[in-house]
């Protein structure tokens, strides 16, 4: 990846600004359901039996929660900053972040995915979206802990771009309707595919540029990408 030193500052610094705005944005958008009525915002759009329904009330509940946190986590992984003053809190974060999204975000993401409105390719495009986002979580995990530093940084971008999904079907809706005047059920299915896998393409472009290895650098950890045999078979 060539390295522009305030090109490539100037652009993590916009981006990281970025998602740190939505994620206080989406704070005031969580806010409001902890209050746990069941006839606000969101769920006027799902049926009184939907609402009734434990199983979707609970994947709710966890999902606006625990997506919105590791959100928040995975930026603060992204600030190499934050790794070179206390790398112990960057570890933490880590386990936060990767815990959360496999034990909590991803599989109540599968559970609202049975109860979402537009039909089958809906359903589909958010459990997949699931699927994916909890294997790349995995991956960048198992990589850590055979401190395999390169692919884990790789894998750990590609799953942060699949958490980033809620912020990029909004920034997507908006455009789709506004600019490309498309109707609401016709922006929704477009979104429903495009916030993830538009994502994910973005990020694997990048991570091919060698984004991965410049956070490497950044964090310290230039040598940190080949893996000794000791380290692969701890």
């Amino acid at each position: 990846m060539p390295t522009y030193p305030l090109l490539t500052r100037t652009a993590q610094f916009l981006t990281l600004l970025a998602v740190a705005a939505f994620s206080l944005l989406m704070l005031t958008k969580v806010l409001p359901y902890l209050r746990f009525e069941k006839g606000i915002l969101f769920l006027t759009t799902k049926s009184a039996a939907t609402n009734d329904n434990g199983l979707f009330r609970l994947g709710f509940y966890v999902h606006i929660t625990s997506s919105w946190w590791v959100m928040v986590a995975g930026l603060l992984q992204l600030v190499p900053a934050l790794y070179r003053w206390r790398p112990a809190l960057h570890r933490l974060l880590g386990k936060v972040y990767v815990a959360s999204i496999l034990a909590l975000a991803a599989p109540s993401g599968l559970v609202l995915a049975l109860y979402a409105n537009g039909g089958l390719p809906v359903k589909v495009g958010f459990s997949l979206q699931c699927v994916v986002w909890w294997l790349l979580t995995w991956q960048a995990y198992r990589a850590a802990r055979q401190r395999r530093w390169l692919p884990h940084a790789e894998w750990m971008l590609r799953a942060y771009a699949v958490t980033l999904a809620a912020m990029s079907l909004r920034l997507e809706s908006y455009g789709l309707y506004y600019f490309f005047h498309t109707k609401p059920i016709e922006t929704y299915l477009t979104v429903t595919w495009l916030s993830w896998t538009g994502n994910l393409l973005l990020a694997e472009v990048l991570v091919q540029m060698g984004l991965g290895r410049w956070y490497l650098r950044a964090f310290g950890q230039q040598r940190a990408g080949t893996p000794t045999a000791k380290a692969v078979a701890g």
